[in-house]
């Protein structure tokens, strides 16, 4: 059995970051899905740029669409939807035999609309009726702006995929606005089955940005905090949604917003290149892995129950952290501008190329 399987066996999935038509068509998407146990895609708009770039085969494609598609956001839209659809037809197996649990791909709204719930919703909207699969999400940022979307949508039967976390008050708000969305959709006598939702924490972009912060006295803290914040951000997750305040709904076919483990990929080249996959494997919880992380795992990476570990030592490094002057919730809303600046610069980047 291969090392990523095994990840499987403690009731984690395993979602590849990354998508291209290469993927697609070569059958190297479909190998991991059967061999690897791959439960689900993620996309975004650096991922689509490089596909593009540096794939020949959208390149006919594109030519046709620059004939007839003036708008460089539709005209990108057209050009990556049909393989936002293929990936979803190659996990429809999986999606239909975990009884709509797993095999789902995410597709992002226009990072541009980061601040605007109004145009998140219609795009939210217009995306899902474009790709019409149920194995479909869609990526919203957890901006303060974008909750009421996110609520909105849910209600609405929207799959959402939510990105950019990086703190308890991202935690916090989103599993509010998922609540929210899911009473507001029973309140109105519509179903619950079938109406999924992600939570995506952040990983090794907050111990980049911690790490070279921390003084001598509290080396001991370097390489811990992203991991010490998932295990308590789970925990998190377990009371809010294992007591009372969730029965009614999950009585009725709700499901709980997962967590999902985002940004993976280790780039501090002293720590492990398996470390936020290895150490944060637990139940009812989905990591996005990039290519050379899934290669790595599978080649070294060792699956064991590992998200539950030390949770009071990740409370005390939290805590000391705190002690040292450091506010997650400040270093948070500095992480989440960072990625959505990087977002937008990818978007545009990515428009200019398919213009």
């Amino acid at each position: 059995m291969s090392r990523i399987r095994r990840i499987a066996h403690f009731g984690q999935q395993v979602w590849l970051d990354n998508l291209s038509r290469e993927l697609l068509h070569s059958g190297k998407l479909q190998r991991w899905i059967d061999e690897d146990a791959i439960a689900g895609v993620t996309s975004n708009p650096a991922i689509f740029f490089n596909a593009i770039r540096q794939d020949a085969h959208y390149q006919a494609d594109l030519v046709q669409l620059k004939a007839c598609e003036p708008d460089p956001e539709r005209r990108f839209e057209r050009l990556v939807l049909p393989d936002i659809q293929a990936a979803c037809d190659l996990l429809r197996p999986r999606h239909e035999a975990s009884d709509g649990d797993q095999g789902y791909v995410s597709f992002e709204v226009s990072p541009q609309l980061a601040q605007d719930a109004a145009g998140t919703l219609a795009a939210a909207r217009r995306l899902w009726a474009a790709i019409d699969r149920s194995n479909a999400m869609i990526k919203i940022p957890a901006t303060r702006a974008c909750l009421p979307a996110i609520r909105d949508s849910i209600a609405e039967g929207i799959n959402i995929n939510v990105t950019l976390m990086f703190s308890p008050r991202h935690l916090e708000g989103v599993f509010a606005a998922c609540l929210d969305g899911l009473n507001a959709r029973h309140a109105a006598g519509r179903p619950l089955e079938g109406v999924r939702s992600v939570a995506s924490c952040f990983l090794s972009r907050v111990d980049s940005l911690i790490d070279p912060q921390l003084p001598q006295a509290a080396a001991a803290l370097r390489g811990q905090i992203a991991i010490a914040s998932a295990r308590v951000a789970y925990a998190t997750w377990q009371e809010t949604f294992s007591g009372d305040g969730f029965a009614a709904l999950k009585a009725a076919g709700a499901r709980a917003p997962s967590c999902l483990w985002a940004s993976t990929g280790t780039k501090n080249p002293a720590y492990s290149d398996v470390r936020y996959v290895e150490q944060l494997i637990g139940p009812d919880t989905v990591n996005t892995v990039p290519d050379a992380t899934l290669a790595a795992f599978a080649d070294h990476g060792e699956a064991a129950a590992s998200l539950t570990r030390d949770l009071d030592e990740a409370v005390r490094q939290l805590s000391d952290l705190a002690a040292l002057g450091f506010d997650l919730d400040d270093l948070g809303e500095q992480l989440q501008q960072d990625g959505l600046r990087q977002f937008d610069e990818a978007y545009a980047k990515l428009l200019q190329r398919v213009g």
